[in-house]
């Protein structure tokens, strides 16, 4: 006999009932005029999707549907709410994947007049034209060849219009040009961006060179080389090892963010790497691996990179003639 207050969000509400009628008719239409039948469906946060039991849709089949559930909703079709008693023959007529085995009570049937009789516990319109208007946004690959046919109906489909717009709106004054050319524009900018890429790697490649020309060119090389830059990938280091080879010296060398994240290679003799490696990437707060002579990975704390010399230089002075 307690008194309660109920509040009910009824936007979300409303979008339920949106898209779960719009989800009933396209399911009605799409086996009525393709045979497809729906075996399952997702009501999503931003679109749902119905899976549909066929391994394909055409993009014809796709517009024709769209064209169809909307010329419904013109109509201003209603949508009715019943119940009838278990065991009523007309139940084995209508649209539906049977009843729990523990159902009890009247069964509830959902009619789209005209168009499909379902059995089904959920919060729909009273009327088509309630949708607004459904927009099919195309099908994705489903399980088990399956297609998922993805949707939005009515206050989504608005919604996702202004999105596009502001998008839009934005990509224009980045751009400076109109809609019609954004797909031109963004190819050129993305055919600089590869050329810039490119020559930055060419480079790279040439300054990994002279760095190693550089070290091999003074009288007495050092046993242990550290470098470390903010540009750089693993080639870079790789290039570096190779030109000055590791047989003798031992190389610790670092690209990325001086106290983030960044890539690491220790390269040097075979038995020097295996031992030092995992206690390197341990220090960076990173991961890697190695053979042959060369240990590399990701690190996290690029900051510990005196850490790691630190513990080189030692292990040098230590395996030297005169220590």
């Amino acid at each position: 006999g307690a008194e309660v207050l109920l509040s009910l969000d009824w936007e979300r509400r409303f979008d339920h009932m949106q898209q779960h009628s719009g989800q009933h008719l396209i399911t009605a239409i799409a086996e009525q005029m393709f045979g497809f039948k729906t075996t399952s469906w997702e009501l999503g946060r931003q679109r749902s999707l119905i899976e549909l039991d066929t391994p394909k849709v055409t993009v014809e089949q796709v517009k024709a549907l769209e064209s169809s559930v909307n010329e419904k909703i013109r109509g201003r079709v209603p949508v009715s709410v019943r119940e009838l008693p278990v065991g009523d023959p007309e139940i084995e007529t209508m649209r539906h994947r049977g009843l729990p085995e523990d159902h009890a009570g009247p069964v509830r049937v959902v009619d789209i007049e005209g168009i499909d009789s379902n059995l089904c516990c959920g919060t729909h319109v009273s009327n088509l034209s309630d949708l607004q208007v459904i927009k099919l946004l195309g099908t994705e690959k489903g399980k088990k060849n399956k297609t998922n046919l993805v949707f939005l109906v009515g206050n989504r489909v608005l919604k996702s219009i202004e999105q596009s717009h502001s998008t839009e709106k934005a990509l224009t004054s980045l751009l400076k040009n109109g809609p019609g050319e954004h797909v031109e524009a963004v190819k050129r900018l993305q055919s600089s961006v590869k050329l810039l890429q490119k020559n930055n790697l060419n480079l790279l490649r040439d300054i990994a060179v002279l760095i190693a020309q550089d070290f091999k060119s003074k009288p007495a090389p050092e046993q242990l080389f550290v470098l470390h830059r903010k540009e750089g990938d693993s080639e870079f280091m790789n290039i570096i090892a190779n030109e000055i080879g590791t047989e003798e010296t031992l190389l610790f060398l670092t690209v990325g963010d001086e106290k983030e994240a960044g890539l690491f290679l220790l390269a040097g003799p075979v038995e020097a790497v295996e031992n030092l490696g995992p206690r390197v990437a341990e220090l960076l707060g990173g991961k890697g691996a190695g053979k042959r002579g060369r240990f590399q990975g990701k690190a996290t704390k690029m900051s510990r990179r005196g850490e790691v010399q630190a513990l080189l230089q030692e292990f040098i002075s230590h395996r030297s003639p005169e220590a």
